[in-house]
């Protein structure tokens, strides 16, 4: 019980990770009809911004001002390249973005080098949020922060940081804020009809152009925010980018194009998937075999049945794409074809 609960919490915040950085993406592409490529690449900056700005203003202020710059950055692309090339299609688009990425990647490498920097979550997100405690009567209970020693000198106890617990905090605050800009707000009715009729939407008198450059700023500074959350939690370092870019894409095609629920809905479940392959950790062949299913020596001794599921956790959200594009080309929520 421990394991699976341990294991799911883990997979949540893994999940709700990637929700705060798809999310942007799926919101530029819904509202704009553009794929940007280089949006892993705003992630990256907005750990950096904030580790950069962390030593003067402190975490919370970077926490705030982080997101804001890369969502000024992404504004000016869009401003002054991307809407330059917008009414020639979605290749030059995708070109354009593609070579955005590089750019980001050589001017952190320059600035900050090209090893990890040091950028640590304040002193309040550095315990654990609560303590679970497993008693020799199998009985399951939690403490919030840390739990006693002499406690655990009795039962085990297993920590779940604080940084996750936070992580997951900012993700449903983003989650809910997102959907009643969105569907509550006069912005968001205004940004949803500029999509879909924008001649009528500029006959009474809303700037279109400003409408998408806004959104554009917008879809980069909540990668900035999930930057900042996930380069304190994690690691801060040039491959960050490269790490989760494909990924997001991944989550972006499983969920919909441009369904924010369903962005939600494929990042929990990618998290979730992930997470508990690397916790088994058992080799395919063996799980065949626990399942029933007869596997003869020559078959067991096949380098694919030694895998372990640890080892093929980065490929599984993979196949779940191709099995998504095969039987449901919407995606799980989408409603469109890719």
């Amino acid at each position: 019980m421990e394991f699976v609960l341990v294991s799911l919490l883990n997979g949540v915040s893994y999940g709700l990770l990637l929700f705060m950085l798809s999310s942007g993406l799926t919101l530029i592409f819904s509202m704009m009809g553009v794929l940007n490529f280089a949006h892993a690449s705003f992630y990256m900056l907005g750990a950096y911004f904030a580790y950069a700005l962390s030593g003067v203003l402190g975490f919370w202020g970077a926490l705030l001002m982080a997101p804001l710059l890369v969502g000024l950055a992404g504004a000016l692309f869009e401003r002054y390249s991307l809407r330059k090339v917008h009414a020639y299609g979605h290749v030059p688009e995708l070109l354009i973005t593609f070579g955005l990425s590089y750019v980001i990647l050589e001017l952190v490498q320059l600035v900050w080098g090209r090893t990890a920097v040091p950028f640590r979550p304040p002193e309040l997100l550095q315990g654990p949020a609560f303590t679970l405690i497993h008693h020799a009567d199998d009985a399951m209970g939690f403490v919030w922060g840390q739990a006693p020693a002499e406690l655990c000198a009795q039962a085990a106890c297993t920590p779940f940081p604080a940084t996750r617990a936070f992580m997951m905090l900012v993700a449903v605050s983003m989650l809910v804020a997102l959907w009643l800009l969105i569907t509550r707000t006069r912005v968001g009715l205004v940004i949803q009809a500029a999509l879909t009729h924008p001649q009528m939407v500029e006959a009474l008198g809303h700037n279109v152009p400003r409408v998408f450059m806004l959104v554009f700023g917008a879809g980069c500074a909540l990668a900035g925010l999930a930057g900042v959350i996930g380069g304190s939690t994690f690691v801060t370092e040039p491959a960050m980018a490269a790490t989760l870019g494909s990924l997001v894409f991944a989550v972006v095609v499983i969920g919909g194009l441009g369904s924010l629920p369903g962005a939600f809905v494929a990042s929990l479940l990618i998290g979730i998937i992930q997470t508990f392959a690397v916790a088994i950790d058992h080799s395919i062949g063996s799980l065949l075999a626990s399942l029933g299913l007869p596997l003869s020596e020559a078959a067991r001794s096949k380098n694919l049945l030694r895998l372990t599921l640890s080892q093929m956790a980065p490929v599984l959200p993979y196949l779940l794409l191709v099995l998504i594009l095969i039987f449901r080309p919407k995606g799980l929520l989408g409603t469109r074809d890719h």
